[in-house]
């Protein structure tokens, strides 16, 4: 189980971590794009969501209170969510669609974190190749 474990971990993180480094090398570009989609402070909040899923990433990949950065991820991932991806203000078809689809990737991962976390924190240290046991006690 632990090998398991360790795959889906390295493909879950592999997502984030590229959207942080995204975030990171492209801020002005993602900025922009938050702007348009009413965001405030644009550039700050692409930089501290570029964070957000750098440390979350990196935890869960290295398991290092993996399920700390799991909850970080869900953190990042229901707000963005709703803000970004709210395909209910969309009028055109293909915008709504193109959104919702967005929206339904973004409220998946959120409760993959969620579950991420219950598993990491109720598997305690049995869980196996990971630096740390979990942070939380949520048993």
């Amino acid at each position: 189980m632990d090998i398991l474990v360790l795959i889906g971990r390295l493909l879950f993180a592999a997502l984030f971590l590229g959207s942080a480094f995204g975030h990171l090398r492209q801020t002005k570009t993602m900025a922009e794009y938050a702007a348009s989609k009413g965001a405030p402070a644009s550039v700050p909040v692409i930089r501290g969501s570029g964070l957000l899923l750098l440390l979350g990433g990196l935890s869960v990949l290295l398991g290092i209170w993996a399920d700390l950065g799991a909850l970080l991820l869900a953190v990042f991932l229901i707000p963005t969510a709703l803000l970004m991806h709210a395909f209910w203000k969309e009028s055109d078809a293909q915008a709504r669609q193109m959104e919702m689809v967005q929206f339904q990737k973004d409220m998946a991962l959120a409760g993959a974190s969620l579950m991420l976390l219950a598993l990491i924190s109720h598997a305690d240290d049995a869980l196996g190749l990971t630096i740390t046991g979990p942070l939380f006690d949520i048993g």
